[in-house]
Order: structure tokens, then C-alpha cells, then sequence
């Protein structure tokens, strides 16, 4: 299919592979309007030195029943599958070898709505998970760092449509981030489909 070329980042102890343009523009389009208009976006908290601050996105998490997950001092229970979800997963889960149950949005609304560095690797997702990264919206810089050898940095650019699937040891030995723009840029939604055990 035209623009499903997959690229495998060459990056030691890690398996990931990217698809810049997986969605075409129609598909890209319209999944990002039904996603912005349609989701349940919360405004999460976080703590930081012990005081409550808002994270820097909105967010809202979706999957089977039952799939809660905890992540920087959140727990979060699922909301059920929309059409649009739905849609997408069945999409990636053709090329991703693995059926998500479960699947984290984040939505960034200008270059001052960032993620700071993290692995995806809470005791729920099991060992060796993989995460499948859809983005919509705004292209924005996603950087990657190696925990032992902080110096070994990996960036690339996310745009509209494209899909990132980190797999194997990647959390184990790899932090990601996406840091905030001074540029100007639009708004970006992004999705991290997920296992949870």
C-alpha cells in the first residue's frame, strides 16, 4: 500500500519500525477531527516536588473493560471503543504482529504541551511490551535516548498519519520524549496503543 514502506530504526537493544505516512491525508483528516471532537478529554495531574501541577496535554484512556493503567501517579479507567478507535486499531494491527486491548491519547495543543522523558514500562504492559504510536495534527519531534549511554539519541519527526511501533527490549533500554517547541505549531493528537495484561 502506498506510503505503508516500513523503515527499521537502527538503534541497539531495540526493535522499532516507522511508517511515515501509514494513514493517507483523507484517512489522517478525518480521524483527527472524529478524535478531537469525540474524545473525553481530562485535564490529569501530576505532583512535582510534592505540589499538584496539570500535565502538559490533555489525555484520555480507552480499551476492554476491566484494562485500567497507572502511569505518573494517575490511574485511569477505560472508556469503551469508539467507531474511530476501532477503525485505527484494526488499521495497525496489520502490521504490528500484536492485538492492542487498550490505547492512551494525548492531546497537544501548541508547542508549550510536551511528555517528559519515560519508558512505557508499568508492570501491566509485561515484559517486552509493545506500544503503537499514531499521530494526527501537527508534526512534532519525538526523541529517543538510550538509559545507559545517554549520549546514544535518536529524533524523528512524527507527522500526520504516521505510525511508530517500539517492540521487544525498546523500554527496557530506551527513554522517549517529546520535548516543547519555541516554534510556532498546531495542535497534535496522539495515541499509544497498548497491551495491558
Amino acid at each position: 500500500m502506498v506510503g505503508r514502506d516500513p523503515e527499521k530504526l537502527i538503534m541497539p537493544d531495540a526493535d522499532v519500525i516507522f511508517y511515515r505516512s501509514f494513514f493517507s491525508r483523507s484517512q489522517s483528516d478525518a480521524f483527527y477531527e472524529a478524535l478531537l471532537n469525540a474524545t473525553k478529554w481530562k485535564q490529569e495531574k501530576t505532583k512535582l516536588y510534592g505540589k499538584p501541577i496539570d500535565l502538559p496535554r490533555l489525555t484520555a484512556w480507552y480499551g476492554d473493560p476491566g484494562k485500567s493503567y497507572s502511569y505518573s501517579g494517575i490511574t485511569a479507567d477505560p472508556e469503551p471503543w469508539t467507531p474511530t478507535l476501532l477503525a485505527i486499531k484494526q488499521e495497525i494491527e496489520t502490521v504490528s504482529g500484536a492485538c492492542f486491548n487498550s490505547v492512551l491519547l494525548n492531546l497537544y495543543r501548541g508547542g508549550r504541551d510536551s511528555v517528559a522523558w519515560h519508558s512505557d514500562d508499568e508492570s501491566e504492559l509485561g515484559t517486552n511490551p509493545a506500544i503503537g504510536s499514531v499521530s494526527f495534527g501537527a508534526t512534532r519531534t519525538f526523541q529517543l535516548r538510550h538509559k545507559k549511554d545517554k549520549e546514544l539519541r535518536v529524533k524523528i519527526d512524527l507527522t500526520h498519519g504516521s505510525y511508530l511501533l517500539m517492540r521487544g527490549p525498546t523500554q527496557h533500554h530506551w527513554q522517549h520524549q517529546v520535548p516543547k517547541s519555541a516554534a510556532a505549531c498546531g495542535p497534535r493528537i496522539n495515541l499509544t496503543f497498548r497491551i495491558i495484561r
